[in-house]
């Protein structure tokens, strides 16, 4: 029962009712969704799929060093620069200034990027030396 400075909800709770799966029935309620294409972005691992160590570690706050370093360096590169959101482009420059180079093959595959190496020795390529126009800025 309602009272006058409290809304009646029993119209939805009555719906809500209705619409609730039981998830014993094995029917998946994203499944029964009119607006399949949006559903296609969730986010949700989804049934089998877990987390790696790698990332289960960072998420539960025991980071790697390397996860931990390359926190520090971003934190660094976004105090010195003044921004609060790194762009890809400043994100990639801070990972070439750690020192990681395109050695290996890609272990994912994109359709519309091709594949490259480089040595391993190569210049990070973000900064130009003094005196040296050549690399890009």
């Amino acid at each position: 029962m309602s009272t006058p400075n409290q809304p009646d909800n029993r119209s939805s709770d009555d719906d809500r009712a209705h619409s609730v799966v039981d998830r014993r029935s094995g029917i998946d309620r994203r499944d029964l969704r009119e607006d399949r294409e949006s559903v296609d972005l969730d986010r949700r691992r989804g049934p089998g799929r877990r987390r790696t160590d790698f990332t289960k570690a960072a998420e539960e706050g025991e980071m790697t060093p390397e996860q931990f370093l390359f926190l520090c360096a971003i934190d660094a590169f976004k105090q010195a620069n003044g921004k609060t959101f790194p762009t890809w482009t400043d994100v990639l420059e801070v990972v070439r200034l750690l020192g990681y180079r395109k050695t290996c093959p890609s272990e994912i595959d994109l359709a519309n990027a091709e594949d490259w190496n480089e040595k391993a020795d190569a210049p990070s390529g973000v900064r130009t030396k003094p005196g040296d126009e050549s690399q890009a800025a």
